[in-house]
Parts: structure tokens; sequence; C-alpha cells
């Protein structure tokens, strides 16, 4: 069953949910960090469970990035 990405936020209080990403990382190195998100997505693309709505989602954040 493939579902659409949902990109609205689902949190009841957003900027609580984007503290706690925030936090994950203080005190950690740029490696550190780095590795966290990395084992973060990992995590969360199995929650999605679906390789459609990962594409999507890859291809949004892709789109989103911004130039250096």
């Amino acid at each position: 069953m493939s579902e659409t990405l949902t990109t609205a936020s689902r949190f009841p209080d957003p900027d609580r949910a984007f503290r706690l990403l925030i936090e994950a990382r203080r005190g950690l190195s740029a490696e550190e960090a780095a590795a966290l998100d990395a084992r973060l997505v990992l995590l969360l693309a199995n929650h999605i469970g679906d390789e459609a709505v990962l594409a999507e989602a890859i291809r949004a954040a892709r789109e989103t990035q911004t130039p250096r």
C-alpha cells in the first residue's frame, strides 16, 4: 500500500518537536551530529516503510535544499 507524503505538521506542538531535534545534537561534534542524523533518518525511513513515500520525501528534501 503506497501513501502520499504528508508535509503539513502533525505535531500538536511543532516548536517542541523542532527543539527535540536541535537538543539531540547539542554537545556533539559535527561528525557525531552527522552520524546521529544518519541514524535518525534510517530509523524514520524504516518506520515509514513505504519506498514510494521515501522517494517522494527525498525528492522534496533535495528540491528545498539551500544553495551553497
